[in-house]
């Protein structure tokens, strides 16, 4: 009961594989073609047949497969739909005896996967004539043979089937003997040689007889075997074979000489007549090829290779005859058993490579077909691929396979694979074969450049040449061809208002960064860039970094010497008090340098003096001082050259004149016509003593500019004017501006004097500057609460010295036409 609920479920499920297997497999096509047919024939139109237009069939990849991977007799014509033959189709070779001779073919459809069934029946034509086996058929008849007696004869083959197979005989016309045509159980004619007058072996002892088998065929053809009688005396027994029919099985691939089956017959009579010997009465030239028997023995053994896959079973006659002639016949039925020989055979039936590196993951990337000319068990078939590739084998229709992806494939991690099939049969032991298909992944711009950097920093002297190189930055992409084609730009900026691309450029291929001009670090000390990297697929992708330019600082600035004034500009004289000690400090020179770092250090020392030894000069503060007590001796008029020079490599440097005035009285100095200097024009001169004159007459001005003093909150001791000496005003340069406190041109030098009060000298107290050297960058100076002229002072070092009022210098410049309207504004500023 069981076993019947069984075989109902597995009915069920073979109906519904045969059902699921039938609505993939759209139809099947049958057509019929006549053997010998030429080359390019059209045997009939696929796409008609299909319903499927022609243009569709190259689209969908078309294919004709055959079953077995044996030779392909036909094609289909892509751009028609035609199925055309494309080698000539022999039945006989391809058949051999078979009634139906039926080629199969797989129409393979892809997108989707089709497969349609098509059988070609090759017809048969009328192109071989009947043989006979022996061309010499030999009897030996005993003369007292009766009338009727009949004797089997040769059976003509003929390569041919049906209609044109051998269709009837003919015996030549004799006077003893005729023919008598039957039909065997297979449906075969044989012809019996049928004795109808009795034979006299006195008056006949041997007689040739021709035998004709002819077809049925059109044309007619026909063949010959000579039938050659010797007349003996009576023998009246035939061989008999101990079975009629034979039937064994024989396994391919054999060993030559293997026996395959013995076959025995037995004759009655004695002496010759009953001596049989066995030889093969029918069979194709091909089987004659596999199989010989032994005359004596009538064992039959293998003589050629058996091959399953080419012929499943062989059927042969078999005669015995005797001594006499009298011959019986027997058939041979050998069963080919089949045995797993033919390793399964991997057809790759359409493939897409490359395979783009976005291939969505299931997509379809090939089709294979596994084929195995075994049978049974040997024929089932297993497919595996190897497990370190992101592809799988999915069992389609038959023994087609689709390979899809099985997750996303990215071409920067892996851009070829080498995909191995292994196909393995089901026979023992099991044989298998392998395919190895190469993939390649084509390439998606999804990769944006990198540069090796985020930020990038370079530097550069000033006074650069334009198109000088001043780095290189390198962005990688990992992308192929022009999707990792690197170019490179600079992102629009402006630098103080000004475009980047006025300053710097890039090579757009190599990253190498160029100065389009010249740099002044006294300008400018730094400036950023945007760089962007982009490639050159679609649509491109970009990165960017950040490139630092910093210029650095050259010894391109001379000191400017700020204080005393350059030469031309106006007189500079201080005086210097007779009672001054040793240390005093009389004097300062100013200078800044526009440079910065070491290029800015300034050192300070006299080149030439009027009288070496009185005056010292501070390295680095620019204060003059008085080496020792001034003596009666010491002249009153001293010119000091003093050299400031940087620290530059190389060193540059300026000079300038500093004039001195020993005195502690206006009246103890010369007539002022008497004062000369030998760096001032004789026309200069007049304009001073003119102003010395003139200053009694503009007393009240000065009356006037103190008070304004006073309104400035000026909290000292009035100034008291005994006299007007001239002192020279410091001469600053206007356009000076100093960049990110680096260099000397943010110092001031400021001092404040103080007139004695009830003094006919017109004494000062000079405290000193409020640097000793220079102001660190950054670096400010406070106003002090008590402090007037808004100045701060450092009470442990100051010192006296007897200077003329200011405000009178100022005047006198302004009447030898030295000093502008705005100095007086600047200069006001500066007091308040």
């Amino acid at each position: 009961m069981g076993l019947g609920i069984l075989s109902a479920s597995s009915s069920t499920l073979q109906l519904a594989l045969l059902f699921f297997c039938w609505s993939l497999v759209c139809a099947d096509l049958s057509y019929t073609v006549p053997e010998e047919t030429r080359r390019q024939f059209v045997i009939g139109n696929i796409a008609k047949d299909l319903g499927i237009a022609a243009q569709r069939l190259s689209a969908r990849k078309a294919r004709i497969n055959t079953e077995d991977s044996s030779k392909r007799y036909v094609d289909i014509n892509l751009s028609t739909g035609d199925l055309t033959v494309t080698e000539t189709m022999d039945r006989e070779v391809l058949c051999g005896s078979r009634m139906n001779c039926v080629l199969n073919y797989e129409l393979v459809l892809a997108n989707p996967l089709e497969v349609h069934h098509v059988s070609i029946k090759i017809e048969d034509i009328n192109d071989n004539a009947p043989k006979f086996l022996n061309e010499i058929i030999t009897f030996e008849i005993h003369e007292l043979a009766s009338k009727g007696q009949r004797y089997p004869l040769d059976e003509a083959h003929d390569s041919d089937i049906g209609q044109n197979g051998v269709n009837g005989y003919s015996l030549e016309k004799n006077h003893h003997f005729i023919l008598s045509v039957q039909d065997n159980k297979r449906g075969k004619k044989y012809a019996e040689l049928v004795l109808d007058k009795e034979l006299d072996r006195e008056e006949q002892k041997e007689m040739d007889l021709v035998l004709t088998a002819v077809d049925g065929g059109t044309p007619q053809r026909s063949g010959t075997a000579v039938i050659h009688i010797t007349v003996l005396d009576a023998n009246d027994n035939v061989p008999v074979f101990t079975q009629s029919v034979y039937k064994v099985s024989l396994a391919e691939n054999a060993p030559l000489g293997t026996e395959v089956v013995t076959v025995r017959a037995t004759d009655a009579d004695e002496g010759a007549n009953g001596a049989v010997s066995y030889e093969f009465s029918s069979m194709s030239e091909n089987v004659a090829q596999l199989f010989s028997v032994d005359k004596v023995t009538g064992e039959i053994k293998v003589r050629g290779d058996i091959d399953y896959e080419k012929e499943t079973s062989y059927e042969i006659g078999v005669q015995a005859k005797d001594g006499s002639g009298l011959a019986s016949t027997a058939n041979i039925v050998i069963d080919i058993v089949d045995v797993n020989d033919n390793a399964p055979n991997i057809i790759l039936t359409s493939l897409n490579n490359p395979v783009p590196e976005d291939t969505a993951v299931g997509a379809e990337v090939a089709i294979i077909n596994v084929q195995d000319k075994d049978s049974g068990d040997n024929r089932q078939i297993r497919c595996s691929i190897q497990n370190n590739v992101p592809f799988k084998l999915n069992p389609s229709i038959k023994n087609y396979f689709s390979l899809v992806t099985t997750s996303p494939l990215d071409r920067e991690k892996e851009s070829d694979y080498n995909i191995t099939i292994t196909a393995t049969d089901g026979g023992s032991p099991p044989l298998s074969s392998s395919m190895t298909i190469h993939l390649s992944v084509s390439d998606v711009n999804d990769n944006p450049p990198v540069f090796d950097e985020q930020s990038y920093s370079a530097y550069v002297a000033e006074n650069n040449k334009a198109g000088t190189s001043i780095c290189s930055v390198t962005a990688r992409d990992p992308d192929w061809r022009q999707n990792g084609t690197v170019l490179y730009s600079l992102l629009p900026s402006e630098v103080n208002g000004v475009p980047v691309s006025s300053f710097l450029s890039i090579n757009a291929d190599t990253g190498v960064i160029h100065a389009v001009r010249s740099f002044d670090y006294e300008q400018f000390r730094s400036l950023k860039v945007q760089v962007v990297s982009r490639d050159n697929g679609s649509p491109p992708l970009s990165s960017n970094a950040t490139v630092s330019v910093f210029i650095t600082d050259e010894n391109d600035n001379s000191p400017q010497i700020l204080y005393p004034a350059p030469e031309g500009k106006s007189l500079m004289t201080e005086m210097v008090p007779k009672a001054a000690l040793s240390g005093s400090l009389v004097s300062k020179v100013i200078a800044v340098d526009a440079d910065s770092g070491q290029n800015a250090w300034l050192s300070y020392r006299i080149v030439k003096s009027t009288d070496p030894g009185l005056f010292s000069m501070g390295v680095h503060s620019g204060e003059i001082r008085v080496q020792r007590d001034i003596s009666e001796s010491d002249s009153m008029k001293q010119n000091l050259v003093i050299s400031v020079r940087d620290n530059g490599q190389p060193p540059l440097s300026a000079t300038c004149s500093v004039y001195l005035l020993i005195s502690d009285n206006l009246a103890e100095v010369p007539e002022l016509k008497d004062m000369t200097y030998e760096e001032k024009s004789s026309k200069l001169t007049s304009y001073l003593i003119i102003a010395l004159v003139s200053v009694s007459t503009f007393f009240l001005t000065f009356i006037i500019l103190i008070l304004a003093v006073r309104f400035c909150r000026r909290r000292k001791p009035r100034l008291l004017f005994d006299g007007a000496v001239a002192i020279p005003s410091a001469y600053l340069p206007p356009n000076y501006a100093e960049v990110e406190g680096a260099g000397t041109l943010r110092s001031s030098y400021n001092y404040d004097a103080y007139l004695t009060t009830g003094s006919h000298t017109s004494d000062f107290k000079f405290i000193r500057s409020y640097n000793d050297s220079t102001l660190p960058a950054g670096g400010t100076l406070r106003k002090s609460p008590d402090d007037p002229f808004g100045s701060s002072f450092n009470e442990a070092h100051g010192e006296e010295i007897h200077f003329i009022p200011f405000l009178a210098s100022l005047l006198l410049l302004d009447v030898v036409g030295e000093i502008k309207p705005l100095m007086w504004t600047e200069t006001l500023k500066a007091w308040c």
